[in-house]
């Protein structure tokens, strides 16, 4: 009798390669990428990246869009990424045997992009500000936006009636795989992200996922939150 249900153990096969899981990893900065930079980023060469592309692209969970000559690959919507930080908190942590290799894990720890918010040690801070702050409240395993916060975001510049109609949920909060803690992810989560690297408040370490606290940025949260974000 032919089994009706997915093929999960096809899909995950896709994950249980070495090289493929460090190509997803990498692809979890939410960024287009050539087969190029993520071979760099995952330490495989040019060819091995491009076939395992392949693989990931016809398993659903890569997609690539097509410039000229050129090929850039992203994951395939917000869902993988899920999956992949939630795989991520049950993950023993890599062994680390270079000081290079130290410097990474500690900027990764300290503030990293999952997917299109903000994740780490700071973004749990900052959720737990808002949280402090009475702007979200937590119930059932979520993130809610109470009246206080739904003011402080529409101050901010938000449309939140816009934001609720997208095709995601509006404050997931996702489990931190580095901080055991949730920090806030869905629309309203990836938007504050995306204004708070407009403003130059955050910015990206360069070949890589992290993410940093500018001094501008410094100034910023404790202008907002005050005493809760030091």
């Amino acid at each position: 009798m032919a089994n009706p249900n997915p093929l999960l153990a096809e899909s995950a096969s896709l994950l249980a390669d070495p090289s493929r899981a460090a190509i997803l990893t990498a692809m979890l900065d939410g960024r287009f990428h050539t087969a190029s930079e993520l071979a760099y980023m995952a330490g495989i060469k040019q060819q091995t990246a491009s076939f395992h592309l392949s693989k990931l692209q016809n398993g659903g969970l890569v997609k690539v869009e097509k410039h000229g000559r050129h090929r850039y690959y992203h994951l395939a919507g917000s869902e993988i990424a899920e999956i992949l930080e939630s795989l991520l908190t049950i993950s023993r942590p890599p062994e680390i045997r270079s000081l290079r290799q130290s410097s990474q894990m500690k900027a990764l720890k300290f503030g990293r992009t999952c997917y299109d918010h903000l994740a780490g040690e700071l973004g749990v801070r900052i959720t737990d500000s808002m949280q402090e702050a009475g702007y979200l409240h937590w119930e059932d395993q979520e993130w809610l936006v109470t009246k206080k916060g739904e003011s402080f975001y529409s101050e901010l510049g938000l449309d939140l009636s816009r934001l609720r109609k997208k095709r995601r949920s509006f404050s997931r909060a996702c489990l931190d795989w580095s901080e055991r803690k949730h920090h806030l992810a869905g629309a309203l989560g990836s938007e504050l992200t995306h204004m708070w690297f407009e403003l130059g408040w955050i910015e990206r370490v360069p070949s890589s996922r992290a993410v940093k606290l500018t001094e501008r940025g410094q100034i910023g949260f404790e202008d907002q939150f005050g005493e809760l974000f030091r």
